[in-house]
């Protein structure tokens, strides 16, 4: 399909209202969905950094407990 003029593209034969509504609301669907996905990244990165820590803070709390234990058996 050719278009004479820049007004007729946009126009596009009377449909560019539909037309180029379609495509804005595509565009911002898929922005959404990727901020969406970036959002959820960053809080499963959160999430997982507090885990390991307090996994981190586990270990060590029972290292401490279980060192004395075996030091008085010796």
């Amino acid at each position: 399909m050719a278009f004479d003029s820049f007004q007729e593209f946009v126009q596009m034969g009377g449909y560019g209202f539909y037309v180029w509504l379609s495509f804005f609301l595509t565009f911002l669907v898929i922005a959404g969905v990727a901020l969406d996905a970036l959002i959820g990244r960053r809080r499963l990165q959160r999430q997982s950094r507090t885990l390991q820590r307090r996994r981190q803070r586990l270990s060590k709390r029972q290292q401490r407990q279980s060192s004395p234990v075996e030091e008085s058996k010796r």
